[in-house]
């Protein structure tokens, strides 16, 4: 086995970006990821044979096998049990890591190079400043050179705007709000969804190209079903979304520095007492989740970013000193889904054209965002999501409360059907709330559940009654916006409480880890996802602060050790 100087667990939003960071610095970086890696060579069936053990080349990246893999079939890619983009392993005919709720839930997260990046939507705010300052071990200032270096190496854009979005900005102003023109949000106002996706393919209107010829060229083909995966590009570094698969993943092997082994499950920490330093992380013990095969991989640092329900894990099952804050804090971004539906002779007199076509342009093209109560998404999902997310996916029967023109709750029977005869005249909106940190909420490891890695995770949460006071109010501005844009009907799906999505805070900065991502407890021991988030960052999305992190992360582990 090679000599590696550090270890990274986690090929996902912050591992990817951290070994991308120190290959540059001339580092040998091995990145472990639990589930497969599609569109390499080394693994051309990666869902039915157990391919290479590692790849450290660019040349493995293949185009060709990336779009066998990603296509825009729901089931195919994002079903919960047997997916491609599904919290298990590769092999499809087995069945998926377990988790363990207190109530009921879901954690909507996916294994593979990549991680949930895979699925994810390329919504890249930045936190809002006041959940930073004086809320942190860091100031707000102190990581906007990393957000900085992060936007313009994914790159972060403004979404285009395509009918979707127009018709909310109409109804934005309308309901009275502004425009905000600034990265650095500090009052409630609307704006275009800052994303790591390419800007439009510049052929996009010549008519002279197919829709599959587009699919090859470099830029965003408009064509939506974002959140299945892109398969659009002439390259897999020149994908239009930037998940890091195909954007920090890339980088790295360009190094030569960086091994990446997929298939291969960590579970445990392995340490050492040290005469000067005390506990410290020296190596890995992992499984690979084809053979069954175990092996110990040692190196002088070691990172975790496995996420915020596997880090806790890790950390509990590898018994490393014992933290009341591991695991604890767990905050969830408490959503919800409003959808306004209109009739088309409206439509064409606002935007000019008879339907609104949710499922053009980016998924998430534009935002709301309130300080202090959380943000709003607009949302062109598919037809399949919508007739679950916005219809179907509440616990209570659907009530009008004597307004035949809003409905609150679940869709069923011959009102699904009509509501689905008019998707293409809806417009759907996100509720993310700013959820409150509280020690009852948490990730612990259930002794009585195991796996083949060990006890299993076990997740308790419940809003406070602050988070689901921001819902209420943040829903309430959402009506307010479709009603305005001219909505003949409001449906407001109240979802179930346990829908994680944005799972954030189980290993906090200041808490578990110190204000340079290192642990208190373990030297050499770094985290880089988004466990270590202090709070839940005013409701913005999370993944670009855990990239801007990990860029930081990744400079203070060379300069302290290397």
């Amino acid at each position: 086995m090679k000599n590696y100087q550090v270890i990274i667990i986690g090929a996902g939003g912050g591992g990817a970006v951290v070994a991308k960071e120190l290959g540059e610095l001339g580092l040998k970086v091995l990145l472990l990821e639990a589930g497969p890696w599609y569109g390499n060579r080394k693994w051309p069936f990666p869902n039915t044979e157990k391919g290479a053990i590692s790849s450290g080349e660019l040349q493995d990246l293949d185009i060709h096998l990336f779009k066998q893999t990603y296509n825009k079939m729901e089931n195919e890619m994002n079903d919960l049990i047997v997916g491609k983009l599904r919290w298990g392993p590769a092999n499809r005919d087995r069945p998926l890591w377990n988790r363990v709720y207190e109530k009921r839930g879901f954690t909507w997260q996916n294994s593979g190079v990549g991680g949930s990046t895979q699925h994810y939507l390329g919504n890249s705010p930045r936190a809002y400043p006041i959940s930073i300052d004086n809320q942190w071990p860091i100031s707000y200032r102190d990581l906007i050179p990393f957000y900085e270096k992060a936007e313009a190496e994914l790159p972060v854009e403004f979404a285009p705007t395509t009918t979707k979005e127009e018709l909310y900005y109409f109804g934005a102003k309308k309901a009275g709000w502004g425009l905000l023109s600034s990265l650095n949000i500090t009052s409630a106002g609307f704006r275009p969804q800052p994303n790591a996706i390419l800007p439009p393919n510049s052929q996009l209107t010549n008519r002279a190209y197919s829709e599959y010829e587009l699919s090859w060229m470099e830029g965003c083909t408009l064509a939506g079903h974002c959140i299945n995966g892109c398969p659009h590009g002439p390259s897999v570094d020149k994908i239009a979304k930037r998940s890091t698969n195909v954007s920090y993943t890339p980088l790295a092997l360009a190094t030569g520095n960086v091994e990446i082994m997929p298939n291969t499950f960590t579970y445990q920490i392995i340490t050492e007492n040290h005469a000067k330093e005390g506990i410290r992380a020296i190596g890995v013990k992992v499984r690979n989740t084809w053979t069954g095969e175990n092996q110990e991989l040692f190196a002088d640092c070691i990172v975790m970013a496995a996420g915020a329900i596997e880090t806790p894990r890790l950390w509990l099952n590898s018994l490393l000193p014992k933290n009341e804050w591991v695991g604890r804090g767990l905050t969830n971004h408490n959503m919800d889904m409003v959808t306004g539906i209109f009739n088309s002779i409206d439509l064409n007199s606002i935007v000019g054209s008879h339907s609104v076509r949710p499922n053009v342009g980016h998924t998430s093209g534009a935002r709301f965002d309130y300080p202090g109560l959380g943000s709003i998404l607009v949302m062109g999902i598919s037809p399949g999501l919508t007739s679950s997310f916005s219809y179907a996916l509440s616990t209570v029967n659907a009530s009008t409360s004597g307004n035949d023109n809003y409905t609150k709750g679940r869709m069923v029977g011959k009102e699904l059907m009509e509501l689905m005869a008019n998707y293409q005249n809806t417009l759907n909106m996100l509720i993310v709330t700013d959820d409150e940190v509280v020690n009852s909420n948490y990730v612990s490891i259930t002794p009585t559940v195991s796996d083949e890695h060990g006890p299993v995770p076990f997740i308790n949460y419940v809003p406070t009654s602050n988070s689901l006071r921001k819902k209420k109010e943040l829903t309430k501005v959402a009506i307010d916006i479709l009603r305005a844009a001219g909505a003949k009907k409001v449906v407001h799906a109240a979802w179930p409480d346990g829908m994680m999505i944005h799972i954030m805070s189980t290993m906090r900065m200041g808490y578990v880890v110190d204000y340079n991502s290192e642990a208190l407890q373990v030297k050499r021991l770094f985290i880089s996802d988004n466990s270590i988030l202090s709070n839940g960052l005013g409701g913005a999305n999370p993944t670009l602060t855990t990239q801007a992190l990990a860029i930081r992360t990744a400079s203070i582990i060379y300069r302290n050790y290397f």
